[in-house]
C-alpha cells in the first residue's frame, strides 16, 4: 500500500474512532469513560505502529529519554492487546495492537507524550487476514 493510501486509511480509522467516542474533548483532556472498553469482533481495530529510532542519538540516550517520559509505564495501556512486538534491525520496533476503536485516541496520546523524541512514529490500521487467507488456500487445493 502506498504511503498516501496508508495515511488516508489511518485518517479514516481515526475519524471513525472519533465518531464512536461519546465526547468531543480537546486532545489534552483525560481519556473518556470508553477507555475501559474491551475489543470485540464488532468494535476492534488493529493498529501497527513503527517506532523508528532517532539514529542521530545513541541508544542509551534514547532509552533514558523513554524512561524519563514514562514510555514503558504508559505503553501499552491496560486492556489493549499486544498482538506482536518485534525489533526490526536498522529501523526500531514494530508493534501491532488490537483495541476497541474508541481507544484509538488514548493510544495516540500516550505515544505523543511518551515516545516522541526517541522515536519517529508511523501508524498503519490493519486487520487479521490470516483466517481468510488460510481458508482461501485450503479451498484452492
Amino acid at each position: 500500500m502506498g504511503r498516501g493510501k496508508a495515511m488516508l486509511t489511518a485518517l479514516a480509522v481515526m475519524a471513525l474512532a472519533s465518531m464512536l467516542t461519546s465526547t468531543t474533548t480537546a486532545q489534552t483532556a483525560a481519556p473518556s469513560p470508553s477507555a475501559a472498553a474491551t475489543a470485540t469482533p464488532d468494535n476492534a481495530v488493529m493498529l501497527t505502529i513503527f517506532f523508528k529510532h532517532d539514529q542521530s542519538r545513541p541508544l542509551g540516550e534514547l532509552n533514558a529519554q523513554l524512561e524519563k517520559q514514562g514510555f514503558y509505564k504508559a505503553f501499552p495501556p491496560e486492556g489493549v492487546e499486544v498482538v506482536s512486538w518485534y525489533v526490526m534491525m536498522g529501523v526500531g520496533q514494530v508493534v501491532t495492537l488490537r483495541l476497541p476503536a474508541s481507544r484509538l485516541r488514548e493510544v495516540n496520546r500516550i505515544i505523543e507524550t511518551s515516545a516522541w523524541g526517541s522515536y519517529h512514529t508511523e501508524f498503519y490500521p490493519t486487520y487479521d487476514y490470516k483466517p481468510t487467507g488460510l481458508a482461501n488456500h485450503e479451498k484452492a487445493k
